[in-house]
């Protein structure tokens, strides 16, 4: 087996500060044919009842039920076609620098969302509102969500909406279903064969098919068994603190882990988008195991004993 590709550390800041990261058509057209063929999704007609049409492609479909904690390895066997898809060098890479090579499945569903013919004969022609999907889990720590998307999404096909950064801010749940087109939000345009690794935080939605076909996507749930500490291929020189003038600054530096968790996302407010740079300091730092790393002194003023 060739071995995985791992992050480097601007990738890995990325992901810190955007809470995604996208790997665009890294499956192979094989894979997907067969993925296709497994779900059933082109043999299912969604006006024909009884019963909805995601229950049909659940019964029909060719995926496993798997309970969770179940490793990797047990739940997707070489020569399934996710079991190929999870051992792509690429993508083991990503997981291994995310959550580690011996990840736990937690959950993993099939989502269809099918063009107007269909959703209008099983009722259903509203896009998802925007959500959080773990309220209840407020650790410093994340899972991954992986959406395998086998097809090509056009822009008519919806495709899923997320809103980069915002999986650092705890939510309740569905209580952001009313915020509609944030500044900043991403619709998921891709081609067969697109990954997207999202922290379990991020805001997200399914957006409305209007296309001329079903839209499936696949969502896979990792969970770490160990701490998420250097797993990726960490530069020595973003591990260390690297102090730098605040504010009154000549001239543009070279992107770097600094720069890239104070980067401000178009819907940050202005009064508080300081609150969303420590979370992402606060991240990093026990992601590289050091407690005391900081940028621009935004945690060290807080942190300062003598104002205690």
């Amino acid at each position: 087996m060739t071995a995985p590709v791992l992050l480097d550390s601007l990738t890995m800041a990325r992901f810190v500060a955007r809470g995604f990261l996208r790997l665009d058509a890294v499956v192979p057209e094989e894979i997907n044919r067969r993925f296709l063929a497994d779900t059933a999704i082109d043999r299912i007609d969604p006006s024909v009842g009884p019963g909805s049409p995601q229950r049909k492609v659940i019964d029909q479909s060719a995926i496993p039920e798997i309970l969770p904690g179940t490793t990797i390895e047990q739940s997707y066997p070489a020569g399934t076609p996710i079991g190929d898809l999870l051992r792509l060098p690429a993508v083991r890479g990503a997981i291994q620098s995310l959550v580690g090579a011996d990840a736990e499945l937690d959950s993993h569903y099939l989502h269809v969302t099918w063009p107007p013919t269909g959703a209008e004969s099983a009722g259903s022609r509203v896009s998802q509102a925007n959500h959080q999907d773990s309220t209840i889990d407020p650790q410093a720590g994340f899972d991954i969500q992986i959406m395998y998307y086998p097809h090509e999404v056009t822009p008519a096909m919806g495709g899923t909406r997320f809103v980069p950064g915002t999986h650092l801010r705890i939510v309740n749940e569905f209580a952001v279903g009313r915020y509609q087109n944030m500044l900043g939000q991403q619709h998921v345009v891709c081609p067969a064969g697109t990954l997207l690794f999202l922290h379990h935080g991020i805001w997200h939605g399914g957006g409305l098919n209007n296309g001329d076909r079903a839209r499936a996507m696949f969502k896979i749930r990792l969970s770490p068994t160990r701490p998420q500490v250097r797993l990726w291929e960490p530069d020595p020189a973003t591990l260390a603190t690297r102090i730098r003038p605040l504010f009154f600054l000549r001239g543009r530096e070279p992107e770097s882990v600094e720069s890239i968790l104070l980067a401000s996302e178009p819907w940050f407010e202005l009064d508080t988008h300081q609150l969303e740079y420590l979370q992402r300091i606060k991240l990093w730092r026990r992601l590289i195991g050091d407690d005391k790393w900081d940028v621009d002194f935004w945690m060290t003023r807080l942190e300062n004993p003598a104002r205690r």
